[in-house]
């Protein structure tokens, strides 16, 4: 008989989210007990979860969450972190041990911000700076890994069905208007704390369900303009590309969408003209971040969330609204476990995203 583990499940893996669009402050336990519903979605080899307004106290300083492997590394990461930024507050992550979480790392938080000198000689703005000093520690620095970056928001994630994750990290005493989870079912690379999801670059954050069959032309692509990617999944190359596209580029979501999961040409050809000409010139301009393969993300950012399909619908996704709340999730249940009743339930449609955003509604 297959023990749990040894049956591989091309459509595994969970995500939820939960978002406020008038900015109210939700425990973390809501989004334990929405991912906990779909425990069979996921192996216990990752769980993770990303909370925005979760730092109002400091929610203008860069919160780095970060793995060490050891002493020496985080010495060593500190020794950077401290001729690069003024670090304001430091403390260990507070956990809950829990024997259905084990081998954790040295997990570390700290509070930073650009030193003003470093800055300016480096000609960069804060974002940029503040990204590539992400990508030195965790290229450089052996047994360091920043694995959240963003003002205001954190990353919490190990190996783990997601539930005991949310457990470990104690999230019910964290309280943000959005959150977003997964539990992960890993199909072609190792279970490892890194290879959790979320992943995360500043305050982008992205949690997926699917596999990424262009990956190796999407990694050779982003990897041009700086970005490394040495967690061992294909996930990770979604989040540089939505920094890239979005952040650098200066594109919008809903242009971004349209270069992650772009129309076939096909579909292109029915547009109007004004719409063709946009659509032909995303694809042709960014061809090689077409992301094809199933998949289904959710993209926290600050102040808002994006659900997206791949162009084919080829991973489950359904979306609910009831007054100012948005959830969104792979399963019904996952949201009516919150929301019994929701004004709007539907599911969305291959390659077109819904945006929710404080005080904006969702569009």
């Amino acid at each position: 008989m297959l023990k749990e583990g040894q049956i591989r499940i091309p459509s595994g893996c969970a995500i939820s989210g939960i978002f406020s669009k008038e900015g109210k402050r939700i425990s973390g336990e809501g989004i334990i007990k929405s991912i906990a519903t779909m425990h069979d979605r996921s192996n216990g080899l990752g769980g993770g979860f990303a909370g925005y307004g979760i730092y109002p106290e400091y929610k203008d300083l860069y919160a780095f969450h970060v793995f060490y492997d050891d002493t020496e590394a985080k010495e060593n990461c500190e020794k950077f972190l401290e001729r690069h930024f003024d670090i304001v507050n430091l403390s260990k992550i507070p956990i809950r041990k829990t024997p259905k979480i084990m081998n954790e790392p040295l997990i570390w938080r700290y509070f930073v911000t650009p030193l003003p000198t470093r800055l300016a000689d480096s000609q960069l703005d804060e974002r940029e700076y503040t990204t590539r000093c992400v990508i030195r520690i965790n290229t450089r620095i052996d047994g360091a890994y920043v694995f959240s970056s963003g003002k205001n928001m954190g990353v919490f994630k190990a190996v783990g069905f997601p539930e005991d994750v949310g457990e470990f990290y104690r999230l019910e005493d964290y309280a943000g208007y959005a959150w977003t989870a997964h539990g992960r079912y890993p199909t072609n690379t190792p279970g490892w704390w890194g290879g959790a999801h979320p992943f995360a670059m500043l305050d982008y954050s992205i949690v997926h369900n699917g596999e990424i069959s262009s990956y190796d032309a999407n990694r050779r692509y982003i990897e041009m303009f700086g970005y490394k990617c040495t967690l061992q999944t294909d996930t990770e190359v979604i989040t540089y590309i939505v920094d890239y596209l979005h952040r650098r580029q200066g594109l919008t979501l809903e242009e971004v969408a349209a270069v992650i999961a772009a129309p076939f040409w096909s579909t292109i050809d029915r547009m109007e003209p004004a719409a063709k000409e946009k659509a032909a010139y995303l694809r042709n301009t960014f061809a090689s971040l077409l992301i094809t393969g199933p998949f289904s993300i959710l993209l926290g950012f600050e102040g808002g969330m994006m659900a997206l399909n791949d162009r084919l619908k080829l991973r489950s996704m359904v979306v609910a609204e009831k007054g100012e709340m948005f959830y969104a999730a792979s399963e019904e249940c996952a949201i009516r476990i919150l929301e019994p009743n929701p004004d709007r339930l539907y599911a969305p449609r291959g390659g077109e995203p819904v945006i929710v955003t404080l005080n904006g509604g969702a569009r």
